[in-house]
């Protein structure tokens, strides 16, 4: 629950002075974009977060790791911190700005196996409601009960539940308590 509270909240159109961004080992993005120390660039603000008119960004360098795999999926990246002009958010999962300028490279935070499991979960928890779920989500949480076999009765209820509930989430929350298990 840490993290979720820590969160900042970032609406649209909302300028950010200080961002953290994520590039690879040789400081390029994927579209070969080279940034470094006092390097700018910008960008229009149009179409897609996830396209050439926005500058992706994260609000808190914990969640630029966390989410690294699930966006740029970077195998040795570098964390800059930045300064940028936010104007896309991605509810708070990445923000896109307009201008963004690396001022310097940051250490890797440090994150544990069991608080990527924590920040899963709490993901899972975000669109996944079944009982039986939620009930193994927060005994795991708050440390009450963390078997192999509560984790194995949660993968096997939210299976199930994918039959007649929403597959995908469903699945997604299978597969987060099979990780755990």
């Amino acid at each position: 629950w840490e993290l979720k509270n820590r969160l900042p909240r970032v609406t649209n159109r909302e300028k950010v002075m200080l961002v953290y961004k994520l590039t690879g080992e040789n400081d390029r993005t994927f579209n070969n974009t080279q940034w470094g120390e006092g390097i700018e660039h910008a960008a229009n603000g149009q179409g897609d977060l996830c396209g050439p008119g926005w500058i992706h960004v994260y609000s808190d360098p914990f969640l630029a790791i966390l989410l690294n795999p699930i966006h740029a999926n970077f195998s040795n990246p570098n964390l800059w911190e930045a300064d940028a002009d936010i104007g896309g958010n991605d509810h708070g999962l990445k923000l896109g700005a307009t201008r963004c300028k690396t001022l310097r490279r940051l250490p890797l935070p440090g994150i544990t196996l069991e608080q990527r499991i924590h920040f899963g979960i709490l993901c899972a928890l975000e669109v996944y409601h079944e009982e039986s779920f939620v009930k193994w989500a927060r005994n795991w949480l708050t440390g009450e009960n963390r078997t192999e076999a509560a984790a194995g009765a949660a993968v096997w209820a939210a299976w199930a539940a994918a039959e007649t509930a929403a597959e995908t989430v469903a699945r997604a929350a299978a597969r987060a308590a099979w990780a755990v298990a």
